[in-house]
C-alpha cells in the first residue's frame, strides 16, 4: 500500500473516488502530493425527459464498473511511475458518494466503493456529495472560511462553516435550480439536460418579467417555473423566457449569496454544483462580490458538474483526519444533508472582522449591508438601495423601489402592533431612500443573549397575529438599545422590512422563524438553546402558536437535498 494506517490517522498519498448520486458514473484517482486530479466519467443521457431512476440505475449497474476499473488502472500506472512496492495496494483508501441522490443510484456506488476496499484491505469514507461541492472550491481556491452557494440539479442551497459543521443559511423552498429550469424545457419539448438549452436561448432572447421570491435567504421557483410555462403557452418567444428566467433566477441566487456574506461578516464565495457552469450566473456573482469587495472562486467545469473528483479530494482528507467507516456502517443515505456532517478535516473557527457603524449618536458612518448603503447620521439613519449592476435594470429597478415602499408602510405598521420599529422620518421612492429614527446601539448578532431572542420572539408573534411578515428576520435586522427598555432591561427593535408582505398563512409565519433560526445557526455558538427560547416566547405570545410552530417542524423536516 502507498501508505500506512496509524492510529486515528492514515497517511494518504492516494485515493480513489467514485460517484453516482443521480446522472454521473464517475471514478477518479487523486494524487495528494501532487494535487493532481484524474477523472472518467460516463454521464446517463434520457432519451426523452428528465431523469428516470430505473434508467439511471441501470445505467450505473454498467458504466460504474467500468469507470473504476479504468481509474484502478490509473492508479496502478502511477504507483509504477512514483516507484512504490509492486505488490502494494495502488490506493490508500477509496472514497463514495454516500448521499445525498437517487437511493438505486447510490446502493450501486456504495457496493462498488465497498468491494473496492476490500479487495485492496484500505480504509472507506463516506463522502456527502454537496459537502465535496463546497469542499472542491474551498481546497482549490486556498479560502479560509467561504460562503458557498451550491447551484445543481436537485439542490439549491448557501452554506458555511461554523462550530464544527457546515451551516443551512439559506435553500430553496420546493425544487433544486436545475430541475426547475429542466421543467421548463420538458414543457418546450427540449431534451434533457436543460440548463445548457436555456443558456444558448438566453443570449438571443429580451428580457421578460418574471415572479421573483426571495424570504430572507430562502428562495422558490415553483412559482418562476410556472409563470415561464404560461409566457411560453401565451406566445412568447421561447427564447426571451429563457432570458427572463436566467435574469430572475440567477439574480435570486445572487441576492442570497450577498445576504449571507453580509449576515456572516465573510469577503469569500465559493461556486459549486453543475447549474454553476452558466456563465450568466457566473458573471452576476462576480459583479456583485467585486462591489462588496470578496472574493470569488469558481472552480473548473469538470468539478463544477458531478465528478468523483471532489469526491477524492474530499475523501482524502477525511481519511487523513482519521473519518472511515467500517464496512458494516457504510449504508447510503439518500437524504444526506450537509448540515449532518461533522467536519472532522478541519479545525478552529474562521476569524471574521464585520465592519458596523453601531457607535454612539452624533457620530457619521457608513455600513454596506446586503442590498443598500446605510448611513448614520446623528440621530438619524438614511438607508439608500443602491442600484445592483448585476441585475436586470427593470428588474433591479422593481424591486428596489417596490421594497422600499414595503419597508416604509410595514416598518410603521409594526409600531403600531406595539413592536419597537424606527420612526420613518422620510421616504424618496425616486432615489430608493428612507430616513429612519436612529436606535440601538448595536445589531443583534454583535450581543446575541437569551432575553433579546425571547423579544424577537415576541415581536414576531405580534406582527404575525396582525398580517403580515418581516421577511428578514436575521441577527443584523434587529438593533439593541442595552437597559433602554421597560424595567431597565434592553429594548430590541425590528429593522428593514423590505422583504415583508402581508398575509395570514401560518406557512409564511413559520417561514420568519425559519430564517431568524437560519441566522441564528450562521452566528450563534448556542444557536439550538437561543431558538428554543424565542419559540418559547413566541408560543406565549402568538394566538395561533401552535399551528405556526407545527409548520416550522415542516419547513424544518423537508429539506431540498434529494
Amino acid at each position: 500500500m502507498a501508505g500506512t494506517q496509524s492510529g486515528d490517522e492514515t497517511d494518504v498519498r492516494r485515493v480513489l473516488g467514485i460517484e453516482g448520486t443521480a446522472w454521473a458514473a464517475s471514478a477518479a484517482v487523486y494524487e495528494v502530493d501532487t494535487d493532481e486530479v484524474a477523472i472518467e466519467s460516463d454521464p446517463y443521457q434520457p432519451e426523452s425527459g428528465g431523469i428516470h431512476p430505473r434508467e439511471a440505475a441501470e445505467h450505473m449497474s454498467e458504466a460504474v464498473p467500468s469507470v473504476v476499473e479504468t481509474m484502478l488502472d490509473e492508479a496502478g500506472e502511477r504507483a509504477a511511475a512514483a516507484g512504490d512496492d509492486p505488490d502494494a495496494a495502488p490506493i490508500d483508501a477509496v472514497a463514495f458518494s454516500r448521499g445525498p441522490g437517487l437511493g438505486p443510484c447510490l446502493r450501486i456506488v456504495g457496493t462498488a466503493a465497498r468491494a473496492v476496499a476490500q479487495r485492496f484491505d484500505v480504509p472507506l469514507v463516506g463522502v456527502n456529495h454537496m459537502v465535496a461541492h463546497l469542499e472542491i472550491g474551498r481546497h482549490q481556491s486556498g479560502f479560509d472560511a467561504p460562503v458557498c452557494l451550491n447551484a445543481s440539479g436537485a439542490n439549491a442551497h448557501v452554506l458555511a462553516y461554523r462550530n464544527g459543521r457546515y451551516r443551512v443559511l439559506g435553500e430553496t423552498m420546493d425544487t433544486g435550480v436545475g430541475n426547475a429550469l429542466d421543467k421548463f424545457t420538458r414543457h418546450v419539448g427540449w431534451s434533457h439536460p436543460g440548463g445548457p438549452k436555456v443558456e444558448a436561448h438566453a443570449k438571443e432572447g429580451e428580457y421578460v418579467d418574471l415572479p421573483y421570491v426571495v424570504k430572507g435567504m430562502d428562495f422558490s421557483f415553483s412559482g418562476i417555473m410556472s409563470a415561464a410555462k404560461q409566457e411560453y403557452d401565451d406566445g412568447t418567444p421561447a427564447e426571451d423566457v429563457c432570458r427572463g428566467l436566467e435574469e430572475t433566477v440567477f439574480a435570486m441566487l445572487t441576492e442570497v449569496s450577498e445576504r449571507a456574506l453580509s449576515l456572516t461578516g465573510r469577503d469569500e464565495l465559493v461556486l459549486g454544483g453543475g447549474v454553476g457552469q452558466n456563465e450568466r450566473l457566473q458573471g452576476m456573482l462576480r459583479e456583485m462580490c467585486e462591489q462588496r469587495g470578496a472574493s470569488l472562486h469558481v472552480p473548473e467545469d469538470r468539478f463544477l458538474r458531478d465528478n468523483a473528483g471532489m469526491i477524492a479530494v474530499l475523501g482524502a482528507k477525511m481519511a487523513a483526519a482519521g473519518d472511515t467507516l467500517a464496512i458494516e456502517d457504510s449504508a447510503i443515505d439518500a437524504d444526506f444533508r450537509p448540515d449532518e456532517v461533522a467536519v472532522t478535516w478541519r479545525s478552529g473557527e474562521p476569524e471574521v472582522v464585520r465592519t458596523t457603524a453601531s457607535g454612539p449618536a452624533g457620530e457619521t458612518a457608513e455600513q454596506q449591508g446586503a442590498e443598500a448603503t446605510v448611513t448614520f447620521e446623528d440621530d438619524r439613519v438614511v438607508k439608500r438601495r443602491n442600484p445592483r449592476s448585476y441585475r436586470h435594470p427593470a428588474l433591479d429597478e422593481r424591486l428596489r423601489t417596490e421594497r422600499t415602499r414595503i419597508e416604509a408602510r410595514l416598518t410603521s405598521e409594526a409600531r403600531r402592533q406595539g413592536v419597537p420599529t424606527p420612526l420613518v422620518w422620510d421616504v424618496d421612492t425616486e432615489s430608493s431612500a428612507i430616513t429612519f429614527q436612529r436606535v440601538g446601539e448595536c445589531d443583534l448578532d454583535d450581543g446575541l443573549t437569551t432575553e433579546r431572542v425571547r423579544a424577537v420572539g415576541r415581536h414576531l408573534a405580534r406582527i404575525h397575529d396582525a398580517g403580515f411578515v418581516h421577511g428578514d428576520p436575521t441577527t443584523r435586522n434587529v438593533r439593541v438599545a442595552p437597559g433602554d427598555g421597560a424595567a431597565g432591561g434592553d429594548r430590541v427593535f425590528l429593522i428593514d422590512f423590505g422583504l415583508g408582505y402581508h398575509t395570514g398563512h401560518e406557512e409564511d409565519h413559520a417561514m420568519d422563524l425559519h430564517v431568524f433560526a437560519q441566522s441564528l445557526a450562521g452566528t450563534a455558538d448556542d444557536a439550538d438553546r437561543l431558538q428554543a427560547a424565542a419559540e418559547a416566547a413566541y408560543r406565549r405570545t402568538s394566538e395561533r402558536a401552535d399551528t405556526v410552530l407545527d409548520r416550522l417542524r415542516a419547513i424544518e423536516g423537508r429539506g431540498r437535498y434529494q
